[in-house]
């Protein structure tokens, strides 16, 4: 015999894309779970707090503030808001706290309304894990 017979060769690989294309949906690589840190550095002395609920309502939270510790606040507020309690101190941080489970999408239309501004300092907050 001088050829090679390929057809259990064949075979085989036919099974293996079958076994492939069978599980390669129940793989899900997106789901991510960002909302934990190892660690993280010492927050900011008096940051303006912007809270995003579930229910994508919104909380201004100003320690500093003597008018209460929080607010109810829109989208089309908060710019404004958050540029008065920054008078005198441009450089003070803005953190988002907002829900493990809100959209993505809500967390970013905030931080773009508040970087259109020119507010400097955005950040996010984190639980450490463990906790």
């Amino acid at each position: 015999m001088n050829q090679i017979n390929v057809v259990p060769y064949v075979d085989v690989m036919m099974v293996l894309l079958v076994i492939f294309m069978v599980t390669a949906p129940l793989a899900n690589p997106s789901v991510v779970d960002l909302p934990s840190v190892g660690k993280s550095t010492q927050a900011p002395a008096t940051p303006i707090e912007v809270v995003i609920k579930l229910d994508a309502t919104m909380l201004l939270r100003d320690r500093d503030d003597s008018k209460g510790p929080e607010q109810s606040v829109t989208l089309k507020d908060l710019v404004p808001m958050v540029q008065q309690k920054q008078t005198g101190n441009p450089d003070r941080p803005v953190v988002i706290a907002a829900d493990k489970e809100v959209r993505y999408e809500a967390v970013l239309k905030v931080m773009d309304e508040l970087q259109r501004a020119n507010i400097r300092r955005v950040g996010l907050a984190v639980k450490a894990a463990g906790s």
